[in-house]
């Protein structure tokens, strides 16, 4: 198991803010837009280097949807952003008609969300988000894993064309991946090479698929771990490059089991190369108060969970 080391914990919402600073210096279409919560999307930077273009549209999140499709026809970037409860839950109507049917250009940048925003309870712990945004025509949904890949992906969206949902979090975890590194939209990671099992996974759960391969290793199971930041579009070339080493897949996701990342795995497997598959996320239930290490062990998405559910699909291969 390839080992991954770091030195220092950092949330990754924390990644989005230095990325779209270094925007404001760099692209000056990049336009950012918030709906009275710009100090939890760490917007103080780029606020503070360039007044005139940040607009606050108050507790109003459809209007900023609103806002933020104008805002393209004059050829800005616009970044809105809010809780991932606001950004999607609350306005799905107005994302739909003005932003992802006419394709408009607008980048939507969501903070808090899943379970591991934790105490504010499940009216904020949105758990549906990636499959209400990846159901979307036109729309590029993006989960990415921690501080320096955030930051990668903000800089890699206002190079695409094109509508974009940003999913981010609250919680402080592990930096383990380059601050150098180069984001390729679509393209998926591959954390660990392995023969035995992969595991594909996104967001915080990458880093306890690391956790899981490391003691599955000491087991002598070697697993083959990607990263897909990308929900759509979907690297099918890569997720069917690994199954057809491995023979078994396992997907892990802070998200609800309906409509999440194991949802569009299993999609391709049934396509191209029928394969058992489990699933580490929600199972069809809210969330509720607590610290996120709590809901991640009770609501089963710890590394302890993705090795239960190894053993149990390696059990299953022909």
């Amino acid at each position: 198991m390839k080992k991954y080391e770091y030195t220092e914990s950092k949330d990754t919402r924390s990644g989005f803010g230095a990325g779209i600073a270094e925007l404001g210096r760099t692209n000056p279409n990049v336009v950012a837009l918030t709906a009275d919560l710009a100090g939890s999307l760490k917007l103080d930077t780029f606020i503070k280097e360039n007044p005139e273009r940040f607009v606050q549209c108050g507790i109003a999140e459809a209007n900023m949807i609103g806002v933020s499709a104008g805002l393209t026809i004059g050829g800005h970037i616009p970044f809105a952003t809010t809780f991932a409860n606001f950004a999607t839950g609350r306005v799905y109507d107005q994302i739909r008609q003005s932003v992802a049917y006419s394709n408009k250009n607008v980048k939507i940048c969501a903070s808090h969300a899943g379970l591991t925003l934790g105490e504010d309870g499940a009216t904020h712990q949105i758990l549906e988000d990636l499959g209400m945004m990846k159901m979307l025509p036109n729309m590029t949904v993006i989960n990415p894993c921690d501080y320096n890949q955030t930051k990668a992906a903000t800089l890699a969206i206002a190079e695409h064309e094109g509508p974009v949902y940003l999913r981010f979090g609250r919680p402080v975890i592990p930096v383990f991946t380059p601050a150098d590194q180069k984001f390729e939209i679509g393209k998926a990671w591959t954390v660990n090479e392995g023969k035995d099992v992969s595991i594909f996974c996104t967001g915080h759960l990458v880093w306890e698929a690391i956790k899981a391969g490391e003691k599955l290793a000491e087991e002598g199971i070697e697993a083959d771990i990607i990263n897909i930041h990308t929900i759509k579009p979907l690297d099918e070339e890569a997720i069917l490059a690994s199954i057809k080493k491995t023979g078994c897949a396992v997907t892990a996701e802070e998200h609800m089991l309906n409509g999440g990342l194991g949802d569009s795995v299993a999609q391709v497997l049934s396509r191209n190369y029928p394969a058992p598959i489990e699933y580490v996320g929600v199972h069809d239930t809210f969330g509720e108060s607590g610290t996120p290490a709590q809901l991640m062990e009770k609501y089963g998405l710890t590394a302890e969970n993705i090795i239960a559910q190894v053993k149990k699909v390696m059990s299953r291969k022909a």
